[in-house]
């Protein structure tokens, strides 16, 4: 792809690669160059666009764009997609665009970027772009999530399944997460060494996995910081909440979640196993550790959105806190149940002496 790259206006366009997995995500990319051609502003930019070969072609593209001073590379594809490219192009002044055709568009959606592609090329066209945050886990760039336990065992699954999008993701959830087992994690950031037998720990550059499943509700690009997310087990009747909590961007007021935020984090299990790194699931060791890059990577933002305009859905609300409420009897009851337990104990020993 050497010298793919020229305009006759070359000091008054902006330079735009755009890259197309055909097979990632759950949408065609056939129809993608035309709707380009058509939808991209002329006038700012000279465009080319090309098409994935092989796995990890993208990212081949991408470090070419680099050398070659293109001023932005857009990520045609899914979360995946979007992970190779990114991670090519950080620390350049090359910037990300995103045209999302993913089944969970995380990084698009904590970035309220249009699903749509007409539209998404529409924000390509205003051009704003931030310089924001990634994460690196194990060496190993993440701009959304990165996690172990159940979360990167899910991931697993999901990889294995052979199809993709929310139903597969649920399914999964439901088939296996009554049988998971919680893990012993010791985990040590700036404030000293903790140990929790938890579900998972998610670390969340961005707010959500993706489908609006937000694991870190207040996380944000732009702070420096990671938002550590430690999931305690549950249990069958847990899950509704745990489960609306994510979908309503209320998961940080459930009494399983423990939240803190770190520059950065080392944890070690007792037992290898997998972690996931924008929801692409690796095998590694005992030891994982976690870190923010500052201010790494210039990515085009939606100007008309902001991360606060993003609401929780009434609808959901009302779920959860109906939840909520069965969940406060049901422990309610037990510690009734357990102090009941104790005095008839108690009884019993005053009687048999």
């Amino acid at each position: 792809m050497k010298n793919k790259y020229f305009c006759t206006e070359m000091n008054k366009k902006k330079t735009i690669v755009f890259i197309l997995n055909p097979h990632s995500g759950t949408h065609s990319k056939v129809q993608m160059p035309a709707l380009i051609d058509s939808t991209l502003d002329k006038e700012k930019f000279c465009h080319k666009v090309v098409f994935t070969e092989f796995a990890g072609h993208a990212a081949d593209i991408a470090r070419q764009c680099v050398e070659e001073h293109v001023d932005i590379v857009v990520a045609v594809g899914g979360d995946g997609t979007i992970n190779e490219v990114a991670r090519s192009i950080v620390h350049s002044d090359t910037a990300l665009g995103i045209i999302p055709c993913g089944s969970g568009n995380g990084l698009a959606r904590h970035l309220c970027i249009p699903l749509e592609p007409h539209k998404a090329i529409e924000i390509i066209n205003k051009a704003k772009i931030e310089l924001l945050d990634y994460g690196v886990i194990n060496d190993l760039p993440f701009f959304c999530t990165c996690g172990m336990g159940f979360d990167a065992f899910i991931s697993l699954k999901f990889a294995e399944a052979g199809k993709r999008g929310p139903l597969t993701y649920l399914e999964n959830v439901l088939k296996e997460g009554l049988k998971y087992k919680p893990e012993t994690y010791t985990v040590m950031d700036e404030t000293g060494t903790k140990q929790y037998n938890a579900f998972l720990i998610a670390c969340a550059n961005a707010s959500q996995y993706g489908n609006n499943a937000y694991i870190a509700p207040k996380a944000t690009m732009t702070d420096g910081l990671m938002d550590v997310i430690i999931m305690e087990p549950f249990t069958a009747f847990d899950a509704p909440q745990i489960s609306i909590d994510m979908m309503n961007r209320t998961l940080d007021k459930n009494s399983k979640i423990k939240t803190f935020r770190t520059k950065r984090i080392h944890i070690h299990r007792n037992n290898p196993g997998a972690i996931h790194f924008d929801g692409d699931p690796i095998m590694t060791g005992t030891d994982i550790d976690v870190h923010i890059e500052e201010k790494g990577i210039r990515i085009i933002t939606n100007p008309d959105e902001t991360e606060d305009a993003r609401q929780p859905n009434q609808m959901l609300n009302a779920f959860s806190l109906f939840f909520s409420n069965i969940n406060n009897v049901r422990e309610d009851i037990e510690k009734q149940s357990r102090r009941i337990q104790a005095i008839n104990k108690a009884l019993l020993r005053k009687l048999t002496r």
